[in-house]
């Protein structure tokens, strides 16, 4: 037993639960020789006396509660829709250049690679020209112009597809002395793994080669994209 030192004539230094938790008998294997409870049939076979009865019936063994709440328990509605996918765009095929609207990168032009099993479309910058490296984009968040790249020789690796831009999950194992003199100061950045340097090493590199067959094509991947005063994007043409 946890030995509990008196302070004070009839105060121990540690409470009752401190003791308890201590002696740690909560950890202890609990033996019962108890016998199983045997099953009881859900109906009885009585006689019942009287001429006009039947002689024997099924009387219940536990009889049913004789009040019942008076609001009815709420059940979830069952969905009878399917997921369907997501149609992509007549505008957008392999190779068609996007100008991203929202997120880190808006104003860039990407290039359409293919869409994932999520509805979500695969673009890259290329890197090298202008710094958009492989990333997953909703096509509500672009405008598909009628520049293209020839991407029919090129074809992307299945690897590449939405669990690839998964977060790792990994638990820190800092003491809470540590997260607290971190708290106001930034968080380090992790490194990029060297196999998706390499996949975007691969795909640049068949994305330049077909860039390089069309005139003044990087240069027009290279520059940003924005609206002038008095311009509307209904009344131009991309």
């Amino acid at each position: 037993m946890a030995r509990s030192k008196e302070l004070v004539p009839g105060i121990g230094r540690l409470s009752r639960s401190q003791v308890a938790a201590r002696r740690g008998l909560f950890k202890g294997i609990k033996k019962s020789d108890k016998p199983a409870a045997q099953e009881t049939a859900p109906h009885i076979e009585k006689t019942i006396g009287g001429a006009k009865n039947g002689g024997k019936r099924l009387v219940p063994t536990t009889k049913a509660p004789r009040y019942y709440p008076a609001e009815d328990v709420r059940q979830p509605k069952k969905s009878r829709k399917s997921p369907k996918p997501t149609r992509l765009r007549s505008s957008i095929s392999p190779g068609t250049i996007l100008i991203l609207l929202a997120g880190r990168f808006r104003g860039k032009r990407v290039v359409f690679l293919k869409q994932l099993e999520s509805g979500l479309l695969l673009v890259t910058g290329p890197f090298k020209i202008n710094g958009v490296p492989l990333r997953r984009v909703n096509q509500a968040y672009v405008i598909a112009t009628s520049t293209r790249v020839e991407l029919s020789e090129h074809k992307i690796d299945d690897k590449i597809n939405d669990a690839y831009f998964a977060k790792a999950a990994t638990k820190g194992s800092r003491s809470a002395e540590e997260e607290f003199f971190e708290a106001g100061k930034p968080k380090a950045k992790e490194p990029l793994p060297e196999t998706k340097t390499s996949d975007q090493k691969e795909v640049d590199k068949a994305l330049i080669t077909a860039i390089k067959k069309t005139e003044n094509l990087a240069k027009y991947l290279k520059a940003s994209w924005g609206l002038s005063k008095g311009q509307f994007p209904h009344q131009l043409a991309f």
